[in-house]
């Protein structure tokens, strides 16, 4: 279909809106021509694979980047945002996908910083906390303001940048993932803190890859597709149907069960596993978990915000120590095993943290790629610039990486293909077990369905595959097996033919009725 020529004849009053904007990047061209407005006290929601131009418009509305050409126009006049202080200035803030929060500072810090409340020529650290108390009440979260950002887990890291946004007062809100790492029940509430943003004329932009999600809330969504907007339309006119044939030009799943080869030995076994949980918890994090794994076999683990996923992922990889319980891969107890000595034993892990745990920044995606497969082409105080070069052209062939080739910077790469970056740089080890922990985080459906693609192709070849997750559409693709968790420990265990009812009523979360 052709770009509309603008989203007019919705409801509210255009507030901003950009007109034939287009953004370069030397031969890329991120945006090509688009129309988008932003209507008072509406939500629009924008769909989009990764690499679509999503974030790139975003960026340009916030005042981040400069487009290449076309114009931005704010309450009917044109303006150029100089910066994205001149767009916060003008009312305009977002909540980046990537969080940007200083790790060593405080939240309350965090929520302040380049704006602080000056009163007699100093700091009024004592109001900065007030406020954000109140913020964390708004959120339902209990947060301490002086608590510092490391130590808090990714979800609440996730709600301080939200609270960050919210702080502003801002009239236009832009949310790139805001829920990618919230739990179903901060979820829940902060769509009820966005209705009150609405409700007081505050106009939303809203992105997500959870598309269930994002439709209960829209008031209309746009469809981004290689830069240009394919499509628009009112909420009562949309489906999910809608949203994938427009995002991706067809409506798949995310794959079945790999079939047809004979599941091998077992090659992981957990026997009663415990790992403590944070300081002053009631609960193990995870507790007394017992698991076989065999090779060829995907398996999901299932579980809320808290049920111990990614505590039971990071102590089989060595990250985290349990108090008790063993690990064994191929019947050889690992405990003594360092990270290193499990990666070259045939164990890895891809982290849920792709910006802080899976990738450097500072690297090229070839460097990231040969990262944990340096001893492969290193001898003494040499590498083979050749052998490297080799790894790194294979490994994006294989797991397909769109990249200008190893040499591009990996910020350049969009989303979803840094996720497949970290995948490849694990893969490039040749293990045994790979273990995913929500593998699928803020990657589209379409970067999703490729990554479980390539999981049971791997799986086919006898890898032992390992993957948890926090959506249920998730566990019903290529797991042979769904372990189910809460509160530390399994659950349930079912096969691929279990209903997504099921799956939700053994992790503890509520079924709700349609």
């Amino acid at each position: 279909m052709s770009e509309p020529s603008s989203t007019s004849g919705v409801p509210g009053e255009v507030v901003l809106a950009a007109r034939n904007v287009a953004k370069s990047y030397g031969s890329v061209h991120a945006l090509k021509g688009v129309n988008f407005d932003i209507h008072r006290g509406q939500i629009t929601t924008l769909f989009g694979e990764n690499g679509a131009g999503k974030s790139t418009l975003m960026k340009i509305l916030s005042g981040v980047v400069q487009p290449t050409s076309g114009e931005i126009i704010l309450d009917g006049n044109p303006i150029t945002f100089n910066s994205s202080t001149h767009a916060r200035e003008c009312g305009i803030s977002i909540i980046h996908q990537e969080l940007s929060l200083a790790p060593n500072l405080s939240v309350r810090d965090n929520i302040f910083m380049g704006r602080e409340i000056i009163k007699g020529g100093v700091v009024d650290f004592a109001e900065e906390e007030r406020q954000t108390r109140i913020l964390m009440e708004e959120l339902e979260e209990e947060i301490d303001p002086l608590t510092k950002v490391e130590d808090l887990r990714l979800g609440q890291q996730q709600i301080v940048e939200i609270a960050r946004a919210l702080s502003v007062n801002s009239r236009i809100l832009i949310m790139d993932e805001p829920t990618s790492a919230l739990s179903a029940a901060e979820v829940e509430v902060l769509f009820k803190v966005i209705q009150d943003l609405t409700d007081r004329g505050v106009s939303i932009v809203y992105i997500s890859h959870h598309l269930e999600e994002a439709l209960q809330i829209t008031d209309h969504a746009v469809v981004l597709r290689d830069g240009i907007m394919t499509a628009y339309a009112q909420r009562k006119d949309i489906d999910l149907e809608w949203i994938v044939r427009n995002m991706v030009g067809d409506n798949f799943d995310l794959g079945s069960p790999p079939e047809g080869y004979e599941i091998g030995k077992p090659v992981l076994s957990i026997d009663h596993l415990t790992v403590p949980g944070p300081s002053g918890s009631a609960f193990n994090s995870v507790d007394r978990l017992s698991l076989e794994v065999r090779a060829g076999e995907v398996v999901c683990i299932y579980g809320l915000m808290g049920a111990g996923r990614t505590e039971l992922l990071e102590c089989v990889a060595g990250r985290l120590r349990p108090s008790s319980g063993t690990i064994r891969l191929e019947g050889q107890d690992i405990a003594h095993l360092s990270i290193a000595g499990r990666i070259a034993g045939g164990l890895v892990l891809v982290p849920e943290d792709r910006q802080r745990d899976g990738l450097v920044q500072t690297m090229t995606v070839g460097s990231n790629l040969s990262l944990a497969s340096i001893g492969a082409f290193t001898k003494g105080l040499f590498t083979s610039g050749r052998r490297e070069r080799e790894l790194v052209d294979a490994s994006i062939r294989k797991v397909r990486v769109k990249t200008d080739g190893g040499e591009a910077a990996i910020g350049s790469l969009s989303g979803g293909n840094q996720q497949k970056v970290v995948i490849g740089k694990m893969l490039a080890t040749d293990p045994k077990v790979i273990l995913l922990d929500e593998p699928s985080r803020g990657i589209d459906v379409g970067a999703k369905a490729e990554v479980f693609k390539l999981l049971a192709e791997r799986a086919r070849q006898g890898l032992a595959v390992v993957y948890s997750t926090s959506e249920v559409n998730e566990c019903l693709s290529i797991a042979h097996r769904i372990i189910v968790m809460h509160r530390g420990r399994i659950s349930a265990e079912f096969g691929a033919d279990v209903t997504k009812e099921k799956i939700m009523a053994a992790s503890g979360e509520a079924v709700v009725a349609h």
